[in-house]
């Protein structure tokens, strides 16, 4: 078994998306220290560190809320599906926010211990028996054990490495680490707690999450139940007039796979909306000369074969259409990746 190590791959996309995601945590930070402090609880004097401490406490908070966030989002609608490019990135930030959190708390609160500050972090308080007073640095020390592990293990290598199926099951991990954030912080406010903007702040925050989650698996539930009960051998796409050329459209399809169908001077082909690299959405690139690129990483494909250009060796499942009157319909059993299919020609004047 052999995976090669490639370095990450930076496109204009990933310079545009980090950019804007240091730019909100910076302007989240200024507005903690320098411009709420009323709202926030920082009327009375405090010191600097646990001022520090807890402006980043909050911000990784918000980061891991907003990562929870997307995925349902995208699956809501998919204007957000943009989002989704790079979210590993944003992972990979919310660990370094963390530490920093981590590094003001110990600093302050177990520099001057007669032990190793790390050892009193673990063993200050061992009052697990009641609830006011409870250790609540365990539950924050577990959250960032796992989201270091998980920026640790966020590339592609590792995801060659571990198999796609095990990489995902140990990123899932995301949700009992933020779960412990929130017994971290409600615990916290328990034992010092100012006014309730904090409250409010968290428990907004994984409302939102909850909510968001539940709305996106009822959403896909009724869709594939109604595309269950169609029970067509083929599947509408859309009317002809719908497309542009050079463009997608997605559907899902009954076996949960998503097929994108694409316009091209006047022909249509089908191919797997997943990517091969990393499941990127191929039905948001442009296709140019017959061949498209995955907004996330920059593979291509010849909508036509599903196969990428030599000397590159990828290669997705294709799909057969045909027309029914003005609608356009797919055959939801996939080719095997890298079949040649021929285009299917639309009536000229069909496509505005």
């Amino acid at each position: 078994m052999s995976v090669k190590y490639t370095p990450v791959q930076w496109n204009n996309n990933k310079w545009i998306y980090d950019a804007i995601m240091l730019a909100g945590v910076g302007l989240f930070l200024y507005i903690f220290l320098y411009a709420a402090p009323g709202i926030l609880s920082h009327e009375r004097p405090i010191n600097p560190q646990v001022h520090n401490a807890r402006a980043f406490g909050a911000c990784a908070f918000v980061m891991m809320t907003v990562i929870l966030c997307i995925g349902p989002l995208a699956r809501l609608d998919e204007r957000f599906l943009p989002l989704l490019y790079n979210r590993r990135h944003f992972g990979v930030m919310t660990v370094f926010v963390a530490i920093t959190h981590a590094s003001y708390i110990v600093d302050w609160y177990f520099a001057f211990s007669m032990s190793n500050k790390y050892e009193a972090l673990l063993f200050a308080n061992t009052s697990y028996g009641q609830l006011k007073g409870f250790p609540f640095e365990a539950f924050g020390i577990f959250a960032l054990a796992v989201l270091i592990i998980l920026a640790a293990t966020s590339h592609d290598f590792w995801m060659k490495f571990l198999s796609p199926p095990v990489w995902k099951r140990i990123h899932y991990l995301i949700y009992p680490a933020y779960l412990a954030v929130v017994a971290h912080v409600s615990l916290g406010i328990l034992q010092d707690q100012q006014n309730h903007a904090f409250t409010w702040l968290f428990a907004g925050g994984a409302l939102t999450v909850g909510v968001l989650h539940l709305l996106a698996a009822l959403k896909e539930r009724a869709r594939d139940q109604a595309l269950s009960v169609a029970g067509a051998d083929w599947i509408d796409v859309a009317g002809v007039d719908e497309f542009e050329d050079g463009f997608a459209k997605v559907r899902l399809l009954p076996d949960g796979d998503r097929v994108a169908v694409y316009l091209m001077d006047g022909k249509l082909s089908a191919i797997s909306n997943a990517c091969a690299h990393q499941n990127g959405p191929l039905g948001e690139g442009r296709v140019i000369d017959c061949l498209v690129t995955c907004p996330w990483h920059g593979f291509q494909y010849d909508v036509r074969s599903g196969r990428s250009p030599a000397p590159f060796t990828e290669m997705v499942p294709t799909y057969n259409l045909r027309l029914q009157g003005q609608t356009v319909q797919v055959d939801p059993k996939a080719n095997p990746p890298g079949t040649p299919v021929d285009p299917i020609a639309i009536p000229q004047g069909a496509v505005t």
